[in-house]
């Protein structure tokens, strides 16, 4: 099974609903976070064009993925509806990438970002959107209890939901091991799955993810095939 036959498979999953800074949240299969009193998706690290910016390089990676990435993007629209989408930065793989971005896609995210209020949080990857895009730049923002930004803070920051890090999470049993993307929580702040189809992951036992949770409650929402599975850290393995 391909990478987007696989997330489009987890996409016809439920999703979990939690509490996070105390306020309702549901964390979606496709990879997205959804607000539902807010009206409210959060997606982080579409990582556009990413093939396109390796390409140049000299690095062949399939050149699908932003179309790949757009059209999972579409369908977590078209579940949830939002008025409001927030992007975590990093939602373009280079500056040069997002100029190059072919006419196709650039009518796709027009089309998707259309009759939404749509802010993109500036990332290390990409400080600014590219001028065709639209919408509204931030360093951060905050909705309700959430602060919304790329990096995690290094202190400790209640309702703080970031990127960035790509969480993932192994389950080992025995001789036979699972890996798969997550958001990582421990009910007052979240680290958010990249959404990209071509983004690799960090697991959340890495050095990289220490400090950020109480991990008596910390747990990673594995997305699964089938279903979401919540967790906790010390149940899981490194590597």
């Amino acid at each position: 099974m391909n990478a987007l036959a696989r997330r489009l498979r987890q996409t016809e999953c439920d999703g979990v609903e939690m509490s996070l800074a105390g306020a309702r949240i549901v964390c979606d299969p496709s990879g997205v976070l959804y607000a539902p009193d807010e009206r409210l998706l959060i997606v982080s690290d579409l990582h556009l064009e990413k093939g396109a910016a390796f390409a140049r390089r000299g690095m062949m990676l399939p050149p699908y993925d932003t179309a790949a990435t757009l059209t999972l993007l579409e369908a977590a629209l078209t579940r949830y509806a939002p008025q409001r989408v927030i992007s975590l930065g990093d939602s373009f793989h280079d500056r040069t990438g997002a100029a190059l971005m072919p006419e196709t896609s650039r009518e796709t995210l027009r089309r998707l970002m259309a009759g939404r209020d749509w802010i993109w949080i500036s990332g290390n990857h990409d400080p600014e959107p590219p001028a065709f895009v639209g919408g509204e730049t931030r360093e951060e923002i905050s909705v309700g209890p959430w602060t919304f930004r790329h990096e995690p803070s290094a202190a400790y920051r209640a309702g703080e939901v970031a990127g960035h890090l790509h969480p993932v999470a192994r389950v080992a049993n025995g001789a036979r091991s699972t890996r798969g993307a997550c958001f990582a929580s421990d009910g007052s702040r979240m680290i958010m799955p990249s959404f990209g189809v071509t983004t690799g992951g960090l697991n959340v036992l890495d050095r990289a993810f220490h400090g950020l949770f109480d991990l008596a409650t910390a747990k990673a929402y594995v997305i699964g095939l089938t279903r979401i599975y919540p967790i906790g850290f010390r149940s899981l393995s490194p590597g």
